[in-house]
């Protein structure tokens, strides 16, 4: 297939006229060299997205980059006879947006390592639905599960449940069986937490304790938080519970005692999903495809833009103004 000359891509830079992002028309011989190159259809926008498009955080280690942590699309060539022109195929993290040009272009050129093939149970524009903050909770809860975690331990509570992670989260755990015990600051959002799964619905301040230890109250959870929530969670989690720590929204700070580790064996665990290894990345999106496909992909997805939309999404995002997820019409 013919590739344009040029196209569009929204890029990133940093130089001696500081930061500055927007669409340009750029050619395939300025991305990123590499064995696969696909036509992007979807991508999506994370909190990660907004730090970087904005210069508000250091995401990014070397400028000019292609902005867009996620992609999904079709190949149009490929080095590599593992990847056909046809297949449809995604990508998340693998340094998109950090070392590589990302997802915000109409043409990817990706290592062939950092492409997976799109589940059939998913669509391109479902797929970055889910994105890597889906695939954060769907990994999480991989963690947790390896880790002997069972229904049985207790509800699982998830912090800043109407973000894209948290509100995938509510879905996705409660798809797999669990009891999910969604905490959020927004007393407007409790219908919305409830639609999506959760049995319960509780303000920030059922993590506001300060006290090393707490009766127990829930089997563990996915904290994107930070901070004195996630040292709250771990406080209330029962005997042999597990907790994920996959974000900061509050803070990077953790000042607590290890007596849930050494009284009640609680495990706190981390997920990584940039530099998640491929294997592991294939069994996650195996499982987003089938048996953990959220049920409710629709209502998690608020807002629908193309590359044009991504200067204001980002502001509202940093602004602590969105729920669920963004998704980017790339086409």
């Amino acid at each position: 297939m013919a590739i344009p000359d040029p196209f569009h891509a929204f890029r990133i830079h940093q130089d001696e006229q500081g930061h500055r992002s927007g669409q340009e028309a750029i050619s395939l011989d300025q991305l990123n060299p590499g064995e696969v190159v696909v036509r992007a259809e979807w991508s999506s926008v994370n909190y990660k997205d907004a730090l970087a498009g904005t210069g508000k955080g250091r995401i990014l280690r070397r400028f000019p980059l292609v902005g867009g942590i996620d992609v999904a699309g079709t190949v149009v060539a490929s080095t590599d006879p593992a990847w056909r022109e046809g297949d449809a195929v995604l990508a998340t993290g693998c340094g998109l947006s950090e070392t590589r040009d990302g997802g915000y272009s109409q043409y990817v050129r990706l290592a062939s390592s950092a492409v997976i093939a799109r589940p059939v149970g998913l669509g391109a524009r479902e797929a970055m639905i889910v994105g890597t903050a889906g695939f954060t909770a769907a990994l999480a809860l991989v963690r947790m599960i390896d880790n002997r975690l069972t229904p049985e331990h207790g509800p699982l509570a998830v912090t800043g449940a109407t973000g894209g992670v948290g509100s995938l989260a509510v879905d996705i755990f409660s798809r797999a069986g669990f009891q999910v015990h969604a905490i959020s600051g927004k007393a407007d959002q409790v219908d919305y937490l409830r639609g999506l799964g959760a049995r319960e619905v509780l303000p920030r301040q059922a993590l506001a304790t300060t006290r090393p230890m707490e009766s127990a109250r829930f089997g563990g959870g996915l904290d994107n938080a930070g901070g004195p929530m996630l040292a709250s969670l771990l406080a209330q989690t029962a005997p042999y519970g597990s907790v994920v720590s996959a974000g900061l929204a509050a803070s990077p700070a953790l000042d607590m005692t290890v007596m849930p580790f050494i009284i009640r064996g609680v495990s706190l665990l981390g997920v990584s999903s940039s530099s998640a290894p491929r294997a592991l990345r294939e069994q996650v999106w195996e499982k987003l495809g089938s048996d953990w496909k959220p049920r409710h992909l629709d209502t998690i997805c608020t807002r629908e833009i193309g590359l044009d939309g991504l200067p204001a999404v980002f502001e509202s995002m940093l602004a602590g103004a969105s729920q669920g997820r963004t998704v980017v019409r790339i086409d």
